[in-house]
């Protein structure tokens, strides 16, 4: 079996070299001076691989009217917003909702390709580990919140049959039936999915035992007001 640790880091290394022609380039970057000084708004129109981590984690979490092209200075940040993101330091429904602002879903293929099959390394990899770095509801709002859709991520955490998937499973429901939130749930900063009519019926579906039986009546109550006239 193919060791799904190393597949996400192979993924991440992947990411770069996809966008290693943007990443070299000289461009001009206008925005905000105010919030940032001209030597920031140097930093970010050179090389990306010498911005610090500081700088980056400020645009990655900065409103995209601060910037004259934010689609572009996003999309050209993207690899080493995602080390961070993936390393847990930044806000995952925040960078989710400004990647779907960036567009990238309409980026070029080689770039869009391999951030997508980083997403499933970094899923494959996080259920495959409890504990692991960044909660995993927060992981599932970054891939749902941009792919715009939960479904094909819980179809891999249902045929995911590890301890840790099990275990990552237990600590979502604690989060999502903390009052009622299941009820009701959406993903992304601004709450751009809701979640809830793709989430419920599968966990509905899965195998007898995967569910806890405190949690798995709480859920069952949750659905049975739902479909409450």
């Amino acid at each position: 079996m193919i060791d799904p640790h190393q597949q996400f880091h192979d993924a991440l290394d992947a990411l770069d070299t996809a966008f290693a022609p943007l990443a070299e380039l000289s461009v001009s970057v206008g925005g905000c001076t105010y919030c940032y000084s001209a030597a920031d708004l140097e930093a970010l129109a050179g090389p990306v691989p010498r911005v610090s981590d500081e700088l980056i984690s400020c645009v990655a979490h900065e409103a995209f009217n601060h910037w004259d092209d934010f689609p572009g200075l996003y999309r050209r940040l993207t690899p080493r917003i995602v080390r961070l993101l993936t390393a847990d330091e930044l806000d995952h429904s925040l960078v989710a909702s400004r990647l779907l602002t960036a567009d990238w879903q309409n980026w070029p293929a080689p770039e869009r390709t391999a951030l997508e099959r980083l997403w499933h390394a970094w899923w494959r990899s996080a259920l495959h580990t409890h504990p692991g770095i960044g909660h995993v509801t927060d992981i599932l709002g970054v891939l749902s919140t941009t792919e715009g859709t939960s479904v094909p991520w819980l179809a891999i955490w249902a045929e995911t049959r590890t301890e840790a998937s099990d275990l990552h499973l237990r600590d979502a429901l604690d989060r999502w039936l903390i009052e009622d939130d299941l009820a009701d749930l959406h993903l992304g900063f601004y709450d751009e999915l809701h979640v809830t009519p793709e989430l419920l019926p599968w966990l509905l579906s899965l195998d007898d035992g995967r569910i806890g039986a405190a949690q798995l009546i709480e859920v069952e109550r949750i659905a049975d007001s739902q479909r409450a006239p």
